[in-house]
C-alpha cells in the first residue's frame, strides 16, 4: 500500500497576479524536489506546466490543487517539513492563500500503482470533512 495525499488552498488572487508571482516562480523547483524525494511515487501534473495549477476542485476557480502518492506518511512528512525549498514556501503561505476553516488536506491508503483521480480525491476530502479522521482517512496533521 502507498499513501495518497490531496492538499488544496484558496488563493487570495489569481495565479497570474503580481501577488502570486513568487509562489508560481517556485513551483518548478519545489515539484522537482518532491519528485526526487525518497518515498515519492507519483503526482498530478499539468500538461504544460511545472505543477497542477490548471486543475480545480469543489467547483471553485480560486482553489489550487496538489495531489500525489508517497510510499508512506513518514516520507511525505519528511518532504513537506524537511525539504528547505518546500519549507520556505510553506512559511510564506499566508501571503498567497486564505486561512482555512475546514480541512484542506486528506491522506488515504491506495494500492501500489494506483494514481488517484481528482474525483476520488475530492470525495475523500468531503468524507473527511463529514466524518472526521479515521485510521484509513486523515488530514496530513493527524497523529496516530
Amino acid at each position: 500500500m502507498n499513501l495518497a495525499q490531496l492538499n488544496i488552498a484558496t488563493m487570495l488572487e489569481p495565479l497570474d497576479s503580481a501577488r502570486m508571482a513568487d509562489f508560481v516562480a517556485q513551483l518548478a523547483d519545489v515539484n522537482a524536489a518532491a519528485e526526487a524525494a525518497d518515498g515519492f511515487v507519483w503526482r498530478l501534473k499539468d500538461e504544460d506546466g511545472p505543477g497542477s495549477t490548471s486543475y480545480r476542485l469543489l467547483g471553485a476557480d480560486d482553489i489550487i490543487v496538489n495531489l500525489s502518492v508517497w510510499r508512506d506518511l513518514a516520507s511525505l512528512r519528511e518532504f513537506v517539513l524537511g525539504q528547505a525549498g518546500h519549507r520556505a514556501v510553506l512559511a510564506r503561505r499566508r501571503e498567497w492563500f486564505d486561512k482555512a476553516s475546514v480541512p484542506m488536506t486528506v491522506c488515504w491508503l491506495v494500492e501500489d500503482g494506483h494514481e488517484p483521480t481528482l474525483d476520488e480525491a475530492e470525495a475523500m476530502l468531503l468524507r473527511l470533512r463529514a466524518d472526521g479522521p479515521s485510521e484509513r482517512l486523515f488530514p496530513f496533521t493527524y497523529r496516530d
